[in-house]
């Protein structure tokens, strides 16, 4: 898989390389002022968000330019949508930051006219952002990728990452801490918004939290790829081709399942470290299934000279 790509590869996409560095030096300047600057905002430091975000769109970023390097031939599509990315994630870096600066929140913020302007205009943006997400999807996987579990890797990866997008939606909606003036919307269930969370994560340690399964599903884009290339690296030898790229699709099925699975859990007010018995036996479920899969893919696919020396 690293080889084929080797030879796809091409120069990557400047303007979204410009925003990746520039994420990274804010993901810096935020870092500092976790450090530095004591005010609190919803119970964790005024910083934090402004710093995960630098950190997700970092990632974010360097994928998309990866995988517009693999394409064989250009896709002026490709191309305009990643800029359009750019240039949404800028707008939402901005209200962040902004409002970082003006001490007040910009997620769910309706407390006055500006702010809600502004967390309208975030909506409309992160919506955008999303239609694009698609459109560049559709335009890399349009184009032929040699390397079979690569492009399932790929595609799972890009579909994965709209659906944890997706999953976010029921943060916009009414919940518990929208009972407070000036809030629409949270990402706390059975709780309000700035209790205890987990150190760096800040995930609601007393209640459900709807942003894990949606910074699961957004990292299947890294997570997949990297599978991929695992199993072309130590399982290369042993598998066929057809027999790792079924593995990529069990390994996308599960993360699937898992995202699903914690959202499931957030929108039922449970903790991710309390779960009840009901989601441990689907949790279980899902783990026997991938690996009762997976074992059965291997026993079945490996090459026929492994297979005689076994």
């Amino acid at each position: 898989m690293t080889a084929t790509y080797s030879r796809q590869g091409t120069s990557w996409h400047r303007p979204l390389m410009v925003f990746v560095w520039a994420m990274a030096g804010l993901a810096v300047v935020a870092a500092v002022g976790v450090v530095v600057d004591g005010r609190v905002l919803t119970g964790v430091p005024i910083w934090l968000k402004p710093l995960k975000f630098a950190v997700s769109f970092v990632l974010y970023g360097v994928t998309l330019a990866w995988l517009l390097s693999l394409l064989r031939r250009r896709s002026r599509v490709a191309e305009w949508t990643a800029t359009l990315i750019v240039a949404l994630g800028v707008v939402e870096m901005a209200i962040i930051v902004g409002q970082v600066l003006r001490g007040t929140t910009s997620h769910y913020n309706v407390s006055s006219p500006l702010n809600a302007m502004l967390w309208m205009l975030m909506g409309v943006a992160i919506m955008m952002l999303a239609v694009a997400h698609l459109v560049l999807a559709v335009a890399v996987l349009r184009q032929p990728i040699a390397d079979r579990a690569g492009r399932y890797a790929i595609g799972l990866g890009l579909g994965l990452a709209l659906l944890g997008m997706l999953v976010a939606i029921p943060m916009v909606m009414a919940g518990d801490g929208s009972a407070a003036e000036g809030i629409a919307g949270a990402h706390s269930v059975g709780v309000v918004d700035g209790g205890p969370g987990l150190p760096l994560a800040g995930w609601s340690s007393s209640g459900g939290d709807l942003r894990i399964g949606h910074f699961v599903g957004l990292h299947a884009m890294q997570v997949l790829p990297i599978v991929a290339v695992l199993l072309g690296r130590f399982g290369g030898g042993r598998l066929d081709g057809r027999t790792r790229a079924r593995l990529l699709v069990v390994a996308g099925g599960a993360y699937g399942g898992l995202t699903l699975l914690l959202t499931w859990q957030a929108l039922r007010g449970q903790p991710l470290l309390r779960p009840d018995a009901l989601t441990l036996g689907v949790a279980a479920a899902l783990l026997v299934a991938t690996v009762a899969a997976a074992g059965l893919l291997v026993a079945r696919g490996r090459k026929p000279e492994v297979a005689l020396a076994a």
